[in-house]
Parts: C-alpha cells; structure tokens; sequence
C-alpha cells in the first residue's frame, strides 16, 4: 500500500492517537521516517490496555507496525515494552521474528516512560528539540491500540467505533473493557460491577495526568481509563483544590530544594523547563524573570514535580499549567531555547513506578483487570470533537437510521481532522453543535 493510500483509509476510518492527546495519526505519518516506535510502556499507574492489546491481538500489532514501517520507508520498527509486562514481552518475542524489520526494546519500570520525547531518547538515542515533533528526528511514535486500529482498517476495512478503558480502583470487578465509543461512564461502572462505597471520586484517565469526572462523561477515542478512588488520596485531594490555594502555598513553604527540577524528566534531557525557578519567580513577584515565566511552554504536564517530588505538598504542574493557559490566551508563542546536554546523572534520577505507586497510595488498587469486550449498548452521545484539529460536521440529521461504523460526521475540507463513525445502530435523536445522539 502506498503512504498516500494509507493516510486517506486512516482518516476516513476515524484513527486517532487512542493514548493520549489524539493526534489524528494520518498526519503523523512520513515518509521522512527512518523508525516506528510503538509505545507500549504505559505510562500511566492503574492502566492495563497497552499491555494486554500486546497479548490478545500480537500478531495484529506485530503486522500494522510492519505495515507502518513498509509504507512509510523506514529503516526499522521498534517495539517499546516496559520489563515488567512479562505477558506482552512472552507474545512479541515468540512472534516478532516472522517481521524482518521490527526489533524488541525492554524499558524500565520508571515514570513517565511513556512520555514520546523519554521514549525516543530511551529506543534511539534521539533528543527531541523542545518544542519540536518527533519527526525532525526522524521517529514516528504510535500507540498500541492505535496500532490496532490501524490493522482493522487496512485488513477488515472497520472503522474505530470501539474503545479500550481500564475501570480500577473502588469497583467490585477491575476489568478493561472494549465499549462502543460515546457511552457514559456510568456505564463502565454498571459493567465493571459497580463502585464498592459511596464515598468516591473518579478519575478519567491516569492518576497524573487525568481528570475529575462524573458519571455523565462521555467514553471518546483518547478515554484510556476511569479509576474510582478515595477522596483523600493525592490524585484528588491536588485537583479539589484551588489555584489561588496553590500559590498562597507556594509562598508561604516553598524552600526552592530544585527537586521539582531535578526530577523533571524532561528537564534531565536538556529542556530549559525548570520548575523551582518558576515557582520562585511566582511566590516572590519577581515579574522581571521573563525567561522563567517562557519557560513554561516546556512543562508537558506529567505532574511529576507535584505528585512525587516536592515534599510540602505544593503544585508546580498545574501552577504552570495555569501560566501557560494565560500565556495562550494572551497570544503568546513559544521561544526559541537551545538544549543543554543530557544530564549525566538522568539514570540515577529515574523515578521507579512502584515507588510512585505507594506515594499515591493506589497500591491497593493495582490489580488484575481482565479484559473482555462489552460492545451492546442502547445510547450513545458521540462528541464532534474528539482530537486535535478541527471539530467534524455532522452528515446525519435528527431521525436518520444510522448502522454502526456509518460515518456521521467529517471534518471540514482541508483541516487537520478524521470522520466520525456511528458506534452502534439505530436512530439518531439529536443532532447539535457539539455532538451526536443515537439510539438502538
């Protein structure tokens, strides 16, 4: 298959980056490629998906990144599995080598492992330059489940109408779960066995990066996990509190250890993000350190800093998260930074997971989430924008009868953006702005 051919099947099929921001992954593709990195280290706690797709659909995975590496030109496919996916490792391994051009890399279990520019330096070597894709090194980085994605169009031409999501923590039955997109996370929650008290809060998405959610939220292409904790753990009791909270904090306690920075992933590859100089700058008003306040742009929001290396309990994350917000509104462009060297002490500064784990305390929820797959539901609420780009035009109109895998909306002409698809039969009932209902 030609590349051309491919990036059009892609987009019409709906494939969307389905780990992370949902980059629409026709407009990842190159032939300027010279590595495929799949990205199988999970990054984040709690989540199962990556690595039990690896299990359950090897051969799938195995032939869409060989396929991925054919059109595209590269020189080779690597494989990313962190050492303490024993299962996944044990499937690749007994397979991979029917593929000539794809190669097995074993990760360590550190956090965030799988952040694209740690990957990349991890697999190749590569310093990504801050600000800058991963292509103007010439790496291609893909998802798991994407990658799935992408072999069930080319293969059995389906569209992406399904998702993958872990559902942990308080429920009776742990379990992934693949689900029509567009159903409610009520709904997961109803399969998984329901929440084993009343005193919860969830999470859509990993505990570092994710968000609070209600039973109402919508499953879209990039909902990796709904996890159910308790109140008081870290992950919710740093998002219920407020920003002006953060920064009296801030001012008040922070001794500028630079462990924020130290620890700061992307910081030890060279980055000029420096969390306690911003954090400095913050709590004493110092409005002339323009460079730190820049600086900002460079946090990816991996919320290391606030949830595993400040010991008083303080945000830098979202503190950055918020000056970047403004920085946006206000117009603001990213600067040009040159990277420093690779720090030489970046090993000695990884943060294993399991330590990570026990500081969130959701030691007790890291168990066993079989997955089995729960595709009958009788609504679904189906967003128009569901990734980066342009939000799709819908095609269908109230009382229409759609069939699952019908495209319902496309993005408009010449804008970054994939179709959207029915993810099950039936009538349509609303059509508005912001999303599609549809009924069986």
């Amino acid at each position: 298959m030609k590349l051309d051919e491919l990036k059009n099947a892609l987009q019409e099929a709906g494939v969307v980056g389905a780990g992370g921001a949902g980059f629409p992954t026709y407009a990842k593709l190159s032939d300027q490629a010279e590595t495929v990195i799949l990205n199988c280290a999970e990054c984040e706690p709690l989540t199962k998906v990556d690595r039990q797709l690896a299990v359950q659909y090897t051969k799938e995975i195995l032939s869409g990144m060989q396929m991925l590496v054919e059109c595209m030109g590269a020189k080779e496919g690597i494989l990313a599995i962190k050492q303490s996916y024993r299962a996944a490792l044990e499937a690749v391994k007994a397979g991979i080598s029917d593929y000539p051009s794809l190669r097995l890399h074993v990760l360590q279990d550190v956090y965030p492992a799988g952040d694209e520019v740690v990957l990349i330096y991890e697999t190749t070597g590569r310093v990504v330059p801050q600000g800058k894709i991963p292509i103007v090194v010439g790496c291609v980085v893909v998802n798991v489940e994407t990658v799935l994605n992408i072999y069930r169009k080319i293969h059995r031409q389906t569209n992406v109408v399904t998702k993958f999501v872990t559902v942990a923590g308080l429920v009776n039955h742990p379990a992934t779960l693949e689900v029509p997109v567009g159903v409610t996370v009520d709904h997961l929650l109803e399969l998984a066995g329901g929440v084993t008290t009343k005193d919860y809060e969830m999470i859509m998405g990993g505990p570092m990066t994710g968000r609070i959610c209600t039973g109402a939220d919508l499953v879209t292409k990039t909902t990796k996990a709904i996890l159910v904790l308790p109140p008081d753990v870290p992950p919710i009791t740093k998002r219920k509190r407020s920003v002006k909270h953060d920064v009296r904090n801030a001012m008040s306690v922070c001794s500028q250890c630079s462990m924020c920075t130290s620890l700061c992933p992307r910081n030890l590859l060279g980055s000029a993000i420096r969390p306690h100089e911003f954090m400095r700058a913050l709590a004493n008003g110092l409005t002339d350190q323009v460079d730190t306040y820049l600086n900002s742009f460079f946090c990816v929001s991996c919320g290391l800093c606030e949830m595993y290396s400040c010991h008083q309990d303080l945000s830098p994350r979202r503190l950055l998260d918020t000056y970047k917000d403004g920085l946006r509104a206000a117009g603001v462009k990213p600067p040009e930074r040159a990277m420093k060297p690779v720090d030489p002490l970046r090993d000695e500064r990884k943060v294993p997971e399991h330590r990570l784990v026990h500081r969130l305390g959701l030691h007790p929820f890291d168990v066993d989430a079989p997955l089995r797959q729960e595709t009958d539901a009788r609504q679904v609420t189906l967003p128009l924008r569901q990734s980066i780009g342009a939000p799709c035009l819908p095609c269908v109109a109230q009382g229409d009868t759609v069939s699952r895998g019908q495209i319902i909306g496309r993005p408009p002409k010449d804008s970054l953006g994939v179709c959207l698809h029915a993810s099950i039969s039936g009538n349509v009932t609303e059509v508005t702005d912001q999303a599609i209902t549809i009924c069986s």
